[in-house]
């Protein structure tokens, strides 16, 4: 005679999940869309010259009233945070361009 097994591990699971609040997937574009860093153009990241984002950048980051920090500080740290968080997925000559935005940024903002 077959014995089924009961596992209490199934119930656990289902009750914990019921409890818990779940995490939203996509936190770094919640992050990017309702921090307080900068209120950006739609589809800055994705211009095609490291002058039109680092230009983009500034004037976001000149006139957002959500900034904590200073202009250059907040543009600067948007972009990095954006290519940190698209890691390995974020193509070569994307990366490459926005690297090069950083360059621009400096000295747009009379830092170089």
């Amino acid at each position: 005679m077959a014995h089924a097994r009961k596992t209490t591990h199934s119930r656990k699971t289902s009750a914990r999940k019921s409890t818990r609040r779940a995490a939203p997937k996509r936190w770094s574009q919640r992050v990017t869309k309702e921090s307080d860093a900068l209120d950006l153009k739609q589809g800055v990241f994705k211009l095609t010259s490291a002058k039109e984002i680092a230009a983009s950048l500034k004037r976001s980051a000149e006139h957002s009233a959500r900034r904590k920090t200073g202009a250059y500080r907040s543009a600067l740290s948007m972009l990095t945070f954006y290519i940190n968080r698209a890691g390995k997925t974020l193509p070569q000559t994307q990366r490459t361009r926005l690297e090069q935005a950083k360059v621009e940024l400096k000295r747009a903002f009379g830092r170089e």
